[in-house]
């Protein structure tokens, strides 16, 4: 018997790829959205639970 699994849990990290202008303008445009998205989540999260449930309905007839 051996002990351990046969393959390492851990990959070999790939080698840095070269990226051109274009690249680098689409890897900074996403990481620019990501933040804003990242902000309305957290301001929208202190406001309380909005549209989670709907609309909600008073109990009077």
């Amino acid at each position: 018997k051996t002990g351990g699994k046969a393959k390492p849990l851990k990959q070999p990290k790939a080698d840095k790829k070269e990226y051109d202008e274009h690249d680098m303008a689409n890897i900074q445009k996403k990481k620019e959205e990501e933040k804003a998205l990242k902000e309305l989540r957290a301001k929208a999260s202190q406001k309380g639970s909005f549209g989670g449930s709907g609309l909600k309905k008073s109990g009077k007839k």
